[in-house]
């Protein structure tokens, strides 16, 4: 497009075509680009970094809750002795993992939230022009859609001990010390 924009300026105030000096345009559209390109850059690096830490928390929850099936073995075959069925045994073991992933996501959702009203409160104070970050805020959709994945990644993480739990026999459970 520059180039037919060049060709038309040059007709019309009678420049020689081969003369390079003599207009020069320029287009923002190439650093535009370039700071797009950026924020995208950001953008994935953000999310790999927030992909990664819900990985390492599923990893972590899973672990807590092996280790909370092995303490509660004998508990388990019990109740499977007493007649609880595998579906229940894994409702058990899914709502505390569940329960476990939320109380840590809201806790970690208020820190994260004092920590920006913080940071909020010290521009303001100390009269910091920082521009764009001058009224740093949290969306409610993002604090809901993490609140969400915090959900879903507690049942992926309580699914693989429930399931363990609910295998469990009961006779080899309660002989077990």
């Amino acid at each position: 497009m520059s180039e037919a924009a060049e060709k038309l300026l040059k007709e019309k105030h009678l420049i020689h075509p081969d003369d390079p000096r003599a207009l020069r345009i320029s287009s923002n559209q190439e650093e535009y680009e370039k700071v797009m390109d950026l924020f995208a850059g950001i953008n994935l690096f953000i999310w790999m970094v927030g992909i990664g830490t819900i990985i390492a928390g599923v990893v972590g929850i899973s672990n807590i809750m092996l280790i909370v099936v092995k303490e509660r073995t004998r508990e388990i075959g019990l109740r499977k002795a007493m007649g609880a069925t595998p579906g229940s045994i894994i409702s058990l073991i899914l709502q505390e993992s569940v329960v476990i992933t939320v109380l840590a996501g809201y806790f970690g959702l208020l820190f994260g939230v004092g920590l920006i009203e913080f940071i909020g409160w010290a521009l303001t104070e100390f009269n910091v022009d920082t521009g764009f970050f001058r009224n740093p805020e949290i969306n409610l959709q993002t604090a809901l859609t993490a609140t969400f994945l915090l959900v879903v990644a507690g049942a992926i993480a309580g699914f693989f001990p429930a399931r363990k739990a609910a295998l469990v026999n009961p006779i080899v459970a309660l002989r077990d010390e």
